[in-house]
């Protein structure tokens, strides 16, 4: 199964991304997973089995239980295949990068207080609102 093929089912990304906090113990996930996408158990098994047999997971055994992990040669797979796509973006984040300084100079030209990193660029409109 193709790498993209296991990534389509919105379960199998959420359980990569529970994992990719840490490892988790398979109950872990399933409880997660069952309570978030309301499916079964059995289900959830399914889908860690997917992620395992295409490399999406390492499992090891600790006594009685199975920890799962992310295992990378997939993601280092889809890294890969992205790169053909990156300047898209990048070139989009650049543009945003200078508009984000233009606005923190224009702040600064006026006096304002300089806007903190993730806040909107202060404006004389929102002083008066």
């Amino acid at each position: 199964m193709h790498a993209f093929d296991v990534l389509g089912a919105p379960v199998r990304r959420r359980i990569l991304e529970l994992l990719a906090d840490r490892e988790q113990t398979a109950g872990e996930v399933s409880g997660v997973i069952q309570e978030e996408f309301g499916i079964s158990q059995p289900a959830v098994s399914h889908h860690l089995r997917v992620l395992r047999e295409a490399g999406f997971t390492t499992v090891s055994a600790e006594g009685t239980r199975r920890l799962y992990a992310v295992g990378s040669p997939p993601l280092q797979e889809i890294d890969t295949w992205l790169e053909h796509f990156r300047r898209f973006w990048n070139q989009r984040l650049d543009a945003l990068g200078t508009e984000l300084a233009r606005g923190r100079r224009e702040t600064r030209n006026r006096g304002g207080p300089e806007p903190t990193e993730g806040s909107p660029p202060h404006t004389k409109d929102r002083e008066e609102t």
